[in-house]
């Protein structure tokens, strides 16, 4: 669909960003056809995500300046929105999303990861929030999501300097959980997704929502959400085939089986 393309192999969807000649820059048509790919993903059969972008250069370099170039007040308010709305979208979609990043992840390529659940990148991975340097502020998420995954001095600094950090130094930073090679880097995200996919669907979805809910409030308002969500499990055919077949392991090990989950 236009600028971004979804493939669907047995139970993890890859989504990859394809606007290689621009780096894959985020345009409006791109944020449209984002929203459009993970709208059409039916999480029936997907159990997990991986976003990454087109050839090996880039992720996504940022923003579309040609188009930012020109906007007014209320157009630029409402390009962050749109920026916003459909990076949401992401962070609260039932299934995983891991980026895999290949490449520059600058101004709203890094703001997209930080909308993924889990971020691993290329060794050529390069890392920013350039936008002070165009005079603007980041517009879709960058001064809210960096700052809860890595510390306010930490996002200050590298948004008020506009300084871009390389793979090694995301790593350190708590930016990325881990740097591969070009090479190794799409099927270490496939075989991360395959992974998350293997386990009950139906657990895995609400330990993402406990997590992503409880980061929003105070402790004793967490733990009730867990509790709620903990609970929501129970009486579910993945809950009690799991752990008869841990129980069955205990027992004999000889009659332990693979538990096929069943989807959501």
């Amino acid at each position: 669909m236009g600028f971004v393309n979804c493939e669907v192999k047995e139970n993890i969807a890859v989504v990859t960003i394809n606007r290689p000649e621009a780096l894959n820059a985020l345009n409006s048509q791109v944020l449209d056809d984002l929203a459009a790919a993970f709208d059409g993903i039916d999480t029936n059969v997907v159990r997990a995500v991986v976003l990454t972008g087109a050839g090996e250069k880039s992720f996504v370099a940022g923003a579309d300046i040609g188009e930012m170039s020109t906007l007014s007040k209320a157009e630029g308010e409402a390009f962050g929105k749109k920026g916003n709305d459909i990076f949401r979208k992401i962070e609260q979609f039932p299934v995983p999303v891991i980026a895999a990043i290949n490449g520059f992840a600058l101004g709203g390529g890094c703001e997209i990861s930080m909308s993924c659940d889990i971020r691993i990148c290329s060794d050529n991975a390069m890392f920013g929030q350039p936008e002070v340097g165009l005079g603007i502020t980041p517009g879709f998420g960058g001064t809210q999501r960096l700052a809860r995954l890595i510390g306010a001095g930490m996002a200050k600094q590298l948004i008020y300097t506009a300084r871009n950090i390389k793979a090694d130094e995301a790593l350190r930073i708590g930016l990325v959980n881990a740097v591969y090679t070009q090479e190794e880097l799409l099927p270490a995200a496939e075989k991360m997704a395959s992974q998350i996919a293997a386990n009950a669907p139906i657990a895995v979805r609400a330990c993402k929502k406990a997590i992503n809910d409880g980061l929003q409030t105070d402790i004793d308002n967490a733990l009730v959400i867990e509790e709620k969500l903990f609970g929501s499990c129970f009486e579910t055919e993945d809950q009690r085939e799991g752990m008869a077949n841990f129980l069955r392991k205990k027992d004999d090990p000889a009659k332990v089986k693979v538990v096929a989950f069943k989807n959501a």
